[in-house]
């Protein structure tokens, strides 16, 4: 499952590639998916065709593209004039769901379509620019559909983009602000963490506490933080906050640099490139290796794969002891 470097990785790819174009033409090869847009493909296609891609916004895992109709005939009725600069918010977003295979790839006509294209978005001429945005989904647990605006809580910007504008996705306003954000606020986050009974990586896991953070990456910041998974969060020093916080940006910024964690083939960025993070990992999947920490400063330590919550959590057993009172 793409994590938070792999959402934004597209993220960055896809807003200098469809930022500002106008959507010209939709075609959906295959239903399923675009599941979650309730009101059918016909209103699918209806809510894309003409509009202009405002922007591209992540928070945590989640993708949108603000769509403005002011360009056509209907002109205010998909935007609201709210910014101070009197320039009209869009009310819809085009939302993308990547799940476990879902790629967003950007597309010259002339390339043929790939074994499991399941939308192509035509996008309007620009020299030098594919013309074509293609979701592909093997397994078809992602998908796309259309989505409400809202306005953010605390009146800041919804989620990362090149233009920040104070509005989420619906789907995606219960969830925190993720370590990459801007806005992200470290006493809120410490004091989420304090007022919960739980064993510290569930918390991690937890996107109302903090989102983005999935097993892999969780994994990979306890380690550089020196703390064990199930160390009971109410009992979390702020200066230990302070470090996994840390541990967590330092993590995510070393995967964004290598383009995402890959495994397979299935994740890629717009243009079919896959991550190489993978090869740079600490923790995460080296059961039965060294602790390359501990054999830096002459220790023996062979790490360990432990059972947690249906997935696997992978320490160090010197530099990550189990905690005497720890939440499992």
């Amino acid at each position: 499952m793409p994590e938070l470097p792999e959402v934004e990785v597209v993220r960055r790819g896809l807003a200098r590639w469809v930022r500002g174009r106008t959507i010209t033409g939709v075609d959906v090869l295959d239903p399923r998916s675009i599941r979650r847009h309730t009101l059918g493909t016909e209103d699918f296609i209806g809510n894309l065709e003409q509009a202009t891609v405002m922007d591209v916004v992540r928070r945590g895992k989640f993708l949108w593209m603000p769509l403005s109709m002011s360009s056509s005939p209907e002109a205010g009725s998909g935007t609201s004039p709210e910014t101070e600069s009197g320039e009209a918010l869009p009310k819809v977003a085009l939302m993308a769901h990547l799940g476990m295979s879902g790629q967003l790839l950007m597309q010259d006509p002339e390339v043929p379509d790939e074994k499991h294209l399941k939308v192509r978005i035509r996008l309007s001429s620009v020299d030098g620019m594919p013309e074509q945005l293609r979701f592909v989904d093997q397994r078809i647990f992602g998908g796309l559909f259309v989505t409400s605006l809202v306005q953010t809580p605390d009146g800041g910007p919804g989620g990362l983009g090149e233009a920040p504008l104070p509005e989420i996705a619906e789907e995606a306003s219960h969830i925190a602000r993720d370590p990459l954000d801007p806005y992200f606020s470290f006493d809120t986050f410490y004091r989420k963490v304090k007022g919960r009974k739980t064993g510290l990586k569930r918390a991690l896991l937890d996107q109302s506490v903090i989102s983005g953070i999935g097993n892999i990456y969780a994994d990979e910041a306890l380690w550089r933080a020196r703390l064990h998974y199930a160390k009971a969060t109410d009992t979390l020093r702020r200066a230990d906050a302070e470090r996994l916080v840390g541990a967590v940006k330092d993590v995510m910024n070393a995967a964004l640099a290598a383009g995402g964690t890959s495994f397979d083939s299935l994740y890629v960025n717009v243009n079919g490139d896959s991550g190489y993070f993978a090869r740079s990992l600490n923790a995460y999947g080296r059961a039965g290796e060294p602790c390359g920490r501990c054999e830096a400063v002459g220790l023996h330590s062979i790490m360990k794969r432990e059972q947690f919550m249906n997935r696997s959590s992978y320490t160090c057993p010197v530099c990550q002891p189990r905690p005497r009172n720890g939440r499992w």
